[in-house]
């Protein structure tokens, strides 16, 4: 039995069926390594995205904008801040803390919180007193040279900045609602190096957590 040009395996039809299949299976294998290098990617960002958003969730970054707060914060530092901070329990003093201020609610300033509620602040002789007790502050350069006298008010706290003499606080526009807390400054980040966990100080009692 014989076989007609069409049949025979080596026929130049045959050979070019067999490239053209082969052509189609490298094109279906190269589509389906598209496709599984592209779902993978969706999920990397998906994983990345959904990070970022839990990060921003928990802290916030914030660049200090002025010499309010040396030596302790050096303007341009920039510094975490953590959001749950205050979730379940209130500002102590002592801590450093972000907010929005009564004044300019686009604005976040970083400040030192040195009133609770129902104390009474007052300046006298190059010192802070609250309720009558001289804060012990070791990480003042230089001592206020204003005087005045303040009462916190329900829900609120009386913020001051560590340069005293420089720095738009509390006694220049009052008591700060405790709502417009942001969190608490915990660490600098950058410039490398300064980075660093920013202490609390128990300003009442003379030592540090």
């Amino acid at each position: 039995m014989g076989f007609s040009n069409w049949d025979r395996p080596d026929s130049p039809i045959s050979a070019s069926g067999q490239e053209q299949m082969g052509g189609e299976a490298k094109a279906l294998g190269s589509r389906r390594s598209f496709l599984r290098g592209l779902a993978e990617l969706i999920e990397i960002l998906l994983i990345a995205g959904g990070l970022f958003l839990a990060v921003n969730m928990v802290t916030a970054r914030v660049r200090v904008e002025s010499v309010s707060m040396e030596p302790n914060l050096r303007e341009g530092q920039l510094v975490v801040v953590n959001r749950l901070a205050y979730r379940w329990t209130k500002p102590e003093r002592g801590d450093i803390i972000v907010f929005r201020p009564p004044e300019n609610l686009i604005k976040r300033y970083i400040k030192r919180v040195i009133g609770l509620e129902g104390d009474i602040i007052v300046a006298r002789n190059g010192q802070i007193f609250v309720n009558g007790v001289a804060l012990d502050e070791p990480y003042l350069a230089v001592t206020p040279t204003y005087e005045g006298e303040w009462t916190v008010g329900p829900d609120e706290l009386f913020v001051l900045g560590d340069n005293r003499n420089n720095s738009n606080d509390s006694k220049n526009w009052g008591n700060l609602k405790e709502e417009a807390v942001i969190g608490k400054a915990v660490v600098i980040y950058w410039p490398p190096g300064d980075i660093a966990l920013i202490p609390h100080y128990d300003v009442m009692g003379a030592s540090e957590k």
